[in-house]
């Protein structure tokens, strides 16, 4: 492509646009010739770099507007950017294209239908439509929703598409779950088909392999597009990578704008190798970088810069504060999370009149103490990303099991879990069970025993009723020798609840496999705590708690994950849990690249702080309903340590990345039985049982040990071989 900066004007140098920019700023705005890469730090002002760029090429350089492509993630996000542009215009017309990577794609294959074998009357599927195309599948197939949930097979779908994998091709798969797969994800491309529809994914790789192959196209799009600007660009995926080369060409004038130090999207298709091999993808690319923060403080940046230089898969910069000196980084080490959380609390209580501050967690299972915390200190609070911890539909589900434990004629709660998980009890049924409650005048659970007993229902219907019957009744006469953790676990067990959601092998299970863990350690410290601890009382605390008013506008707290967090800024940051196998996440440990994105995870939480940054651990914590001793992250030894404070009550964790690993300590809510070692299961050999908090009794395959760390693979019934870090599995020798 030939340069066309020789049909504009060069700009004067004085334009009006350039003022209180900095010199960096300046020089992002001016390089607009070729493949242009800015690393733009956290707060160093992109949005600013972006908008002025635009409206310098169409004051300053004459380029036609509709010349410019603009491509960002959100709606949101583009539509900022087209304002501010507008307001840097000053009334004069704005025709470029500021769009997300989709709307990008739908007005290429709208104008292309035919070249791209689309019929001109495509419709586009939404989630809700996609989501409903999945239902039809799976009801088409004789699947049901319950062991297979629509959100998740279609995530599996988007990634399989976006992975380029033929997921249609593994019908014949071993693998039961692979070959279930494949047939829905035929069953859902021949729906779309039959609605000459497309989904998200489609939007993408149909016009990605339309410019591949149409010569003619590619090139349009290329003289069409003269100026090409790309926001984000450490989060886009393989395709969107592909969307831009093709429209640009390798030596076209196309800029992208990203940090891969922010980096956290893997998991979403996110390929950090975008932004790492720009210069290889893009020859003679120019390489600049935004570096002046104006959002923290200097301490702040220079703990959040130390630590993420850890990492190896980064271009590198020194972020450099504009705000003068602040407060210190704060370390406070707890003795256990109870009273993390109470610090936590009591720092936000004493801060109120300084502005908003956010708790920021690794899983969202770490919000209940934050939140039980806040609720007795009479702070209000916003859960952003996720729903209150009592408020999650695996929480509810199963202290609905502990209610009809304690009271099988609940009739909200028999509802709730009477085909949770999937037992064969269709709503027909239930309608008739609730038609003979109200006929005879009882209880739901007594018409359990009636319609079984007069054969009001044919054997197909009722044979699951009685299963479910006489589980319940099994569970209420084991409920008074078992502890409230123990009788969950075996809520767990015999139901299957945990069965079902470890096969389904996602992030949103685990995420749930994540909260159940938590309620059973809710279930322990309430019964070391409370000094009449009772069924009936865990079940009336939880009441309590849960039973808060969802009204907080403007709520001066919020908690969310670090996931959600990115793109926010708060006064004051507490970043929280920051223990090995937390933060960083035990899943990550075995791997390089995991654990540099969990180390750009901290490094995103941290840089949200504007003016106070806060960080905690617990030198103890109920894992399982277990308590244990924790280690301090690693993360913790990698910032720097002179822009670190202990807090009065706490010190600096003494530890390095040679030092031996602690042991759990061999408490166990209360009782005098300690969990096993990982000294004492390193010794097991392949057919030893296990118990596990969550899946139950499984048979050992094999154990293996990687550095210090002892996995063993575990066979359970209905779940199937899962892979444990023996160190945070809460195993329990049979």
């Amino acid at each position: 492509m030939s340069n066309p900066s020789a049909e504009y004007d060069r700009p004067t140098g004085d334009s009006s646009l350039l003022t209180g920019l900095n010199p960096q700023q300046r020089e992002a705005v001016l390089a607009t010739e070729g493949p242009v890469l800015i690393l733009a730090g956290a707060g160093s002002g992109k949005t600013r770099v972006i908008t002025h760029r635009i409206a310098h090429l169409v004051l300053d350089r004459g380029v036609p507007s509709e010349r410019l492509l603009a491509v960002t993630f959100t709606n949101k996000a583009a539509a900022e950017m087209k304002a501010r542009t507008e307001a840097l215009l000053a009334g004069q017309a704005m025709r470029s294209w500021i769009s997300t990577f989709h709307a990008l794609c739908v007005r290429i294959l709208r104008r292309e239908a035919e070249a791209a074998g689309l019929p001109k009357d495509f419709v586009i599927y939404d989630e809700e439509d996609q989501l409903q195309a999945v239902r039809e599948a799976l009801r088409a197939l004789d699947l049901p929703e319950k062991v297979h949930p629509p959100r998740r097979i279609l995530a599996r779908i988007s990634a399989g598409k976006n992975a380029g994998r033929d997921l249609e091709g593994e019908a014949d798969s071993e693998s039961v779950g692979a070959a279930t797969l494949a047939r829905v994800a035929e069953r859902y491309r021949q729906a779309l088909e039959a609605a000459h529809a497309l989904d998200f994914d489609d939007l993408l790789l149909r016009t990605v392999a339309l410019l591949e192959t149409n010569e003619e196209v590619r090139q349009g799009y290329r003289r069409r597009f003269q100026y090409v600007l790309v926001d984000e660009y450490q989060d886009t995926n393989r395709a969107q990578y592909e969307l831009i080369r093709h429209l640009s060409g390798p030596r076209g004038n196309v800029t992208v704008v990203g940090d891969e130090d922010q980096s956290i999207y893997s998991w979403r298709g996110a390929d950090i190798r975008n932004i790492l091999d720009f210069e290889a993808d893009f020859p003679g690319a120019r390489v600049l970088r935004l570096e002046e923060n104006y959002r923290s403080r200097p301490a702040i940046l220079e703990a959040a810069s130390g630590l993420v230089a850890h990492n190896e898969k980064r271009k590198g910069k020194t972020l450099r504060a504009v705000k003068p000196a602040g407060d210190p980084v704060r370390l406070h080490q707890a003795g256990d999370e109870f009273q993390e959380a109470a610090w936590v609390v009591s720092r936000i209580a004493a801060l109120r009149t300084a502005g908003r501050a956010a708790v920021l967690y690794r899983m969202n299972s770490q919000s209940r103490l934050f939140e039980e915390a806040l609720m007795r200190a009479g702070l209000p609070y916003e859960v952003w990303g996720g729903v209150g911890f009592y408020e999650r539909r695996e929480v509810k589900d199963l202290l609905a099991y502990l209610r009809l434990v304690a009271n099988p004629r609940d009739p909200l709660a028999l509802k709730r879990v009477l085909n949770v998980p999937p037992r064969g009890i269709g709503e027909r049924t239930v309608h008739e069970l609730e038609r003979v409650a109200a006929e005879r005048g009882t209880s739901t659970w007594d018409a359990l025993a009636v319609v079984e007993g007069e054969a009001l229902l044919p054997a197909r219907a009722t044979a699951p009723l009685r299963r479910f019957r006489e589980m319940l009744e099994a569970l209420r006469m084991e409920a008074p020798s078992l502890c409230l953790k123990d009788l969950l676990s075996r809520v767990l067990e015999v139901t299957g609840y945990s069965a079902a959601l470890a096969q389904q092998e996602s992030h949103e299970s685990q995420d749930r496999l994540e909260n159940l863990a938590e309620l059973l350690s809710a279930a322990a410290d309430y019964e070391v705590r409370d000094e009449s601890p009772s069924l009936a009382g865990f079940l009336d605390r939880v009441s309590l708690l849960s039973d808060v008013d969802k009204a907080r506008d403007e709520a001066p707290v919020v908690l969310m994950t670090l996931h959600s967090a990115k793109g926010l800024e708060f006064d004051a940051i507490f970043l929280v849990g920051l223990e090995e196998g937390l933060m960083p996440h035990a899943r990550s440990l075995a791997r390089g690249e995991a654990l540099e994105e969990e180390r750009r995870l901290c490094y995103v939480g941290m840089t949200r702080a504007r003016e106070r940054l806060h960080l905690t651990w617990a030198q103890s914590r109920s894992v399982f309903g277990q308590r244990r001793l924790s280690e301090p992250s690693r993360f913790l030894v990698e910032i720097p340590r002179d822009q670190v404070e202990a807090t009065a009550d706490g010190r600096l964790p003494v530890i390095s990345a040679s030092a031996p690993r602690r042991r759990y300590a061999p408490e166990r809510g209360g009782t005098p039985a300690p969990p096993p070692t990982p000294d004492a299961l390193r010794g097991l050999k392949p057919g030893a049982r296990v118990r596990h908090p969550l899946f139950g009794v499984g048979t050992v395959l094999r154990s293996e040990t990687a550095g210090e760390e002892l996995k063993l693979t575990v066979s359970f019934p209905g779940v199937g071989a899962k892979r444990l870090v023996a160190r945070f599995a809460g195993l329990e020798l049979v």
